[in-house]
């Protein structure tokens, strides 16, 4: 997938997407308030959207050619500066540091994560629907075993720096 489809996708599969058409440009969470002031003086302040403005189509980001939005970049976004035929294709652990801490993704995983837990009880049942909304596929039965058993090492080192008092009850996550 391109940059955008990947931020898209994400917010998508959360059931965050704002996906009415036209409208006035988006501005999405960007690093640091004056994004724009260091690649040029002249320019207005980045203003963050806020609310839809936020969860809007990619298509509606604005972009600049000096500042090109950073998240998009590590996804090998084109800089713009030059017409581009096709873009190169990585996969390197930044995009996965920026998938586990940006903060559109984070917001997007927390909401699918919320979104699945209403539809079902069962883990495998709740990974099984997030894996559909991500990948567009049923996970493999290697895929889906894999998984139950990250969940429940990751519930339990929550219980364990959660304490006894703060730990999730089995039944509300089994």
């Amino acid at each position: 997938l391109s940059a955008e489809q990947i931020r898209d996708l994400a917010l998508a599969a959360s059931e965050l997407l704002v996906n009415t058409p036209g409208g006035p440009p988006a501005y999405p969470y960007q690093p640091g308030q004056d994004l724009w002031r260091e690649s040029n003086s002249m320019s207005p302040s980045y203003t963050q959207s806020t609310g839809e403005g936020l969860r809007r189509r990619s298509l509606y980001s604005v972009w600049k050619r000096t500042a090109p939005l950073p998240n998009m970049l590590v996804f090998d976004a084109a800089s713009r500066e030059v017409c581009t035929i096709s873009r190169g294709r990585t996969n390197t652990p930044l995009q996965a540091l920026v998938l586990l801490n940006d903060v559109q993704f984070v917001e997007a995983a927390r909401a699918l994560a919320s979104a699945v837990a209403k539809q079902h009880a069962d883990p495998a049942d709740r990974l099984t629907e997030a894996f559909l909304r991500l990948a567009g596929r049923q996970p493999d039965e290697p895929e889906l075993t894999l998984l139950v058993e990250l969940y429940q090492e990751q519930l339990a080192i929550f219980n364990d720096a959660a304490g006894p008092t703060r730990s999730i009850r089995p039944s509300l996550t089994s």
